[in-house]
């Protein structure tokens, strides 16, 4: 006879099975598996950086200026002597730093602004959109290169202009789950018990749109990167001697064609990283969108 597995005891025990479930189902998933091995270890290098680099990355060494590739410089040197291994192992906190510091502000604002427009709907949903709308219409790179030109060159401000255009999306996505989810059977019978309108939008229909919204932030990373990158390549974004990768680019490219690795270096790390989160980000969508999940 088949053995049927037991029911929980506990929600903590259903919690952990529902964990295993999904680490299992996430294994399958090879390209997945590979992009959360490569954003680990970027994790990883941001965190144990200075054990990590060769030099010290704001060195300057002009007798090594321009040198290839070697023992002693693994990718090469600058066009002041600094060894670029090291500044791009140094260059990735300045990119965990940006992308965290875009998600944890734009997707709340774009979550907290779809819910209500979704759950109110009328005047406040019309207004809110029309707003989202217009975000939308202008491209998102233009949008943060008018707002970082207003707000000054840095790295600060360039995470904040990204901000500033990263939130519509998710304010889309929140209100389309909203209106999905605010007359089904158990909202309607939380709203009949007497709880407030806020309380069923904060503890029932955010938790509804979180798995949605985790898909989308990490589609989003790589794009954070690529924004912020190209921010840092017209200088308006991390501002020298700081080792950002799209500033290490724009300053590399007078040299390409000669010495080919002072740009190909960060470039090559920032196309590793976007494409880590692209992987990781379509491995969760199969496994967290309910009209995608595999069931096995």
């Amino acid at each position: 006879m088949t053995e049927v597995a037991a029911a929980p005891t506990s929600m903590r025990q259903a919690r952990a099975r529902e964990w295993r479930s999904f680490v299992r189902r996430f294994s399958r998933k090879p390209l997945g598996v590979m992009g959360l091995v490569i954003v680990l270890a970027l994790v990883f290098c941001a965190i144990f950086a200075p054990m990590l680099a060769t030099h010290d990355p704001y060195a300057i060494s002009l007798p090594e200026r321009l040198a290839a590739p070697s023992a002693t410089y693994w990718l090469g040197a600058d066009e002041l002597g600094r060894d670029i291994y090291s500044r791009i192992i140094y260059g990735s906190r300045l990119t965990l730093f940006i992308v965290v510091l875009v998600v944890v502000t734009s997707a709340p604002i774009g979550l907290l602004i779809g819910v209500i427009a979704g759950n109110y709907g009328g005047m406040i949903d019309r207004v809110f959109m029309r707003v989202t709308d217009v975000f939308l219409a202008v491209p998102k790179l233009l949008l943060a290169l008018a707002f970082v030109a207003a707000l000054g060159p840095g790295i600060v401000n360039a995470a904040l202009a990204i901000t500033l255009t990263a939130w519509p999306p998710y304010a889309r996505l929140a209100r389309a789950e909203t209106l999905l989810i605010r007359n089904t059977d158990y909202v309607n019978a939380v709203r009949l018990a007497g709880a407030s309108e806020w309380r069923i939008m904060m503890l029932h229909i955010v938790p509804m749109c979180t798995s949605s919204v985790i898909v989308r932030m990490t589609f989003d990373m790589a794009g954070i990167i690529l924004t912020a990158a190209g921010l840092g390549f017209i200088g308006l974004g991390a501002q020298p001697p700081l080792p950002e990768w799209g500033a290490m680019i724009s300053t590399g490219r007078k040299f390409i064609f000669d010495q080919w690795w002072v740009a190909t270096a960060p470039g090559f790390a920032i196309f590793i990283v976007s494409l880590a989160f692209n992987l990781l980000g379509d491995a969760l969508r199969d496994l967290l969108d309910p009209h995608l999940r595999q069931r096995r």
